[in-house]
């Protein structure tokens, strides 16, 4: 395996849409009784090759919400995106979290379950083959598409590390 290129992006200069993955209500047993409390994953993405994951817990749903979207608008990645599909297959992996994707012809669409789903359309993803195999724990399905997508490199990105031309790349 290649190391991850991940390519940090700064909020600032760009407009964010988020979606919600999951919500959950989690609960805390006490002497008083039980105390509930919300933890959410928010995926945010500006739909033209940036994508992040966030976490977030509070006593109410609005919080826990607002607070993943901080959270994720820290973890943002550029993603090749080439013809609206990934330049090649990727496997992604975060603990029991595994998640295979492929790159799909024209028209095709995204063809993956709920997380995975959030993910590659956030990151602007438009026609993709995709798999989770594994748990289908969200917080892990989200990590593992995130990796996957960041493993992800270009034809020029490609040239670049082996300091040969982009002709030589594709005709070897």
């Amino acid at each position: 395996m290649s190391t991850i290129n991940i390519k940090r992006v700064k909020t600032s200069e760009i407009e964010l849409k988020d979606r919600l993955v999951s919500i959950q209500r989690v609960a805390k047993v006490t002497k008083g009784g039980r105390t509930f409390s919300f933890s959410a994953i928010v995926v945010v993405g500006d739909e033209n090759g940036v994508v992040g994951y966030g976490l977030g817990k509070a006593k109410e749903v609005t919080e826990a919400i607002a607070k993943g979207i901080d959270d994720a608008k820290k973890n943002l990645v550029k993603v090749p995106i080439i013809n609206n599909t990934i330049p090649h297959e990727q496997i992604g992996k975060f603990s029991g979290g595994f998640v295979f994707i492929k790159p799909a012809a024209n028209g095709t669409g995204v063809i993956a379950g709920g997380a995975m789903r959030a993910v590659l359309e956030s990151a602007g993803v438009h026609n993709v083959l995709a798999k989770s195999k594994g748990s289908s724990n969200p917080h892990n399905v989200v990590k593992a598409t995130v990796s996957a997508l960041s493993q992800l490199r270009d034809a020029h990105t490609v040239a670049q590390q082996r300091g040969i031309s982009l002709g030589k790349v594709f005709n070897g």
